[in-house]
């Protein structure tokens, strides 16, 4: 009997399918990190020792002890946004403008860990900011992603009744929006955070995707080194980037799971369609499923754009 026959006459949950593809693929992305940056790490590791035994070397009179103390100034600096290598002070992080950008980064959940509060008062502020600010976050983009939408279908409209082509007007309408996203979210991003950033092309795509889908590692923060000097308007484009950029990366990832969806859809319908078939020329009821249609209209009326007033 072949494998095609056994999973038809074997009801299959699609959430079984669905798990089992989620941890092979998290499973094969670690195996990935794992070969691409194990031996880069451990290549890094011996480089530090390297550099620490030479430091040591050179300054005699700086022993183990003075070298941990030197190291503890170091990370409470980088954790002020203090720059050691110049004699002048600094305001640190917390100014309005880096404040204001913190704030944006706990309600869109990006959280890169460079700062963060560290006084008592301003850790339970922060808790209670996050808890409303977070939902008003997702309810405020949810809206402007819709609205977004409104525009991109009546665009859509608008060339269909031109050229009466509904799938080529469509196509062409939503390349270029993805575009068009592209450029104002990512390439125009780039050009200004390796102008004041000093990045690589490379580390700037890096740094633009890892923000706008709220991953936010920290491993590259914009407008947080201490050594550079950042105009005002910097952190504002930076905060109003973060938002739209949002907006317009949840809609591409909306689309992705549409299409994660109607793969699912189609696994369900090859694997599942034979033993339904028996089940329906048997006559019998079908069982429960909860990935049935029964909450499609919610969905749909979920994803319905915004009435315009």
């Amino acid at each position: 009997m072949k494998i095609k026959e056994m999973l038809s006459l074997v009801p299959v949950p699609s959430i079984l399918i669905l798990g089992l593809v989620y941890v092979a693929y998290v499973l094969i992305g670690g195996v990935v990190f794992w070969k691409l940056e194990g031996e880069h790490g451990q290549a890094d590791i011996s480089q530090v020792m390297i550099r620490r035994r030479n430091l040591l070397m050179t300054y005699t009179c700086l022993n183990q002890e003075g070298l941990d103390e030197m190291v503890q100034i170091v990370q409470d600096a980088s954790k002020l946004g203090l720059s050691l290598k110049t004699n002048h002070t600094s305001d640190g992080f917390w100014k309005f403008t880096s404040s204001a950008v913190f704030a944006a980064t706990v309600v869109t959940t990006i959280g890169y860990g460079s700062m963060s509060p560290s006084s008592t008062k301003g850790q339970i502020f922060c808790v209670f900011f996050a808890l409303i600010g977070i939902p008003l976050n997702v309810v405020v983009l949810n809206r402007v992603g819709k609205y977004m939408l409104v525009i991109e279908r009546k665009i859509c409209d608008f060339f269909e009744a031109k050229t009466g082509r509904k799938k080529v007007s469509r196509f062409c309408v939503h390349l270029v929006s993805y575009l068009l996203g592209v450029l104002l979210f990512f390439i125009m991003p780039m050009l200004v955070f390796q102008k004041f950033e000093g990045w690589s092309l490379s580390q700037t795509i890096y740094f633009c995707f890892i923000s706008l889908s709220t991953i936010g590692f920290g491993d590259y923060v914009a407008d947080t080194n201490p050594d550079k000097h950042y105009p005002d308007w910097y952190s504002v484009l930076m905060a109003s980037w973060i938002f739209f950029g949002l907006a317009w990366l949840a809609l591409v990832i909306n689309h992705s799971i549409d299409i994660l969806e109607q793969l699912n859809n189609l696994v369900k319908q090859r694997w599942g369609g034979a033993k339904r078939g028996e089940e329906s020329s048997s006559g019998g009821t079908e069982p429960d499923n909860p990935d049935s249609c029964e909450g499609e209209g919610e969905d749909d009326e979920i994803r319905k754009p915004p009435i315009s007033q």
